[in-house]
């Protein structure tokens, strides 16, 4: 009996490189990027002594692909913001394009998403089903982080509420997580909290989703840390100026006694 070997499959996925990198829509609202650029700023120091070797990234309103499907934009997901840990913040000499699930095997740490309308879509835990591939029906957003790319947490900001929910990944789902007396959610693995401050930041004044340390410290962008480094160097002058003009005074006075300083 002769047999015949089988023919060898080629199964080659598309990687970054080769996928949608937007599905040409609109940012939301304007508010959108300034939030990301502020969580990315303030905990780039921390992120830093995490990783010393600068093993992570950052995703701002970038692609998560977590399945092939037609459109190819339809199997991924753009969430507003995320981290992923022991990651290259480039693949091959190729800056990311887009995270590619079938291509790593770190999922995010933290996703996070800004509400623009009801927070329906963030919250929408509608199943993948048979009738998806044919595109009736899309799988919901908070499905779609629970059950498939799964990071630790996900947390959905509403400015308009001046609310964050934050979920935490326990076995098979997500379970929401109370806040602590500052009204803070701690991530341990980060060494961070989040929360709302209200403030400025960039000539406008919202409740801001923000980072502190366990302690309950703010963590600052660039520009405060430089006006906080002014400040504290306009406190040294203006001591140092105190002690010579206190030095001057002594020195006067002791020449009305008939006594030179310099004795």
């Amino acid at each position: 009996m002769t047999f015949t070997a089988a023919p060898k499959l080629s199964l080659t996925l598309p990687d970054h490189t080769q996928l949608p990198d937007s599905d040409g829509t609109f940012v939301k609202n304007l508010q959108e990027h300034p939030q990301s650029i502020l969580l990315t700023d303030s905990i780039k120091p921390v992120l830093q002594q995490l990783h010393p070797d600068g093993q992570y990234c950052i995703g701002q309103d970038s692609g998560i692909y977590w399945r092939l499907t037609e459109p190819l934009e339809r199997g991924a997901e753009a969430p507003d913001w995320f981290y992923v840990p022991n990651v290259p913040p480039a693949l091959n000499g190729q800056m990311r394009r887009s995270y590619v699930l079938w291509q790593e095997y770190v999922a995010p740490l933290i996703i996070l998403e800004f509400v623009s309308g009801d927070g329906s879509e963030e919250r929408d835990n509608t199943p993948l089903s048979s009738s998806d591939n044919e595109g009736d029906r899309k799988a919901g957003k908070f499905w779609i982080y629970e059950q498939v790319i799964r990071p630790a947490f996900y947390g959905i900001y509403e400015v308009e509420k001046a609310s964050i929910e934050l979920y935490h990944l326990v076995e098979n789902g997500f379970e929401l997580l109370a806040a602590n007396e500052r009204g803070h959610y701690p991530i341990s693995q980060m060494g961070v909290e989040l929360g709302i401050w209200q403030g400025e930041y960039l000539n406008v004044e919202l409740p801001w989703l923000r980072w502190w340390d366990l302690q309950g410290n703010l963590l600052l962008i660039g520009e405060e840390r430089a006006e906080r480094e002014r400040q504290r160097g306009d406190r040294l002058a203006a001591q140092s100026e105190r002690e010579r003009q206190r030095g001057d005074r002594l020195a006067a006075q002791l020449r009305s006694l008939g006594i030179e300083p310099e004795a």
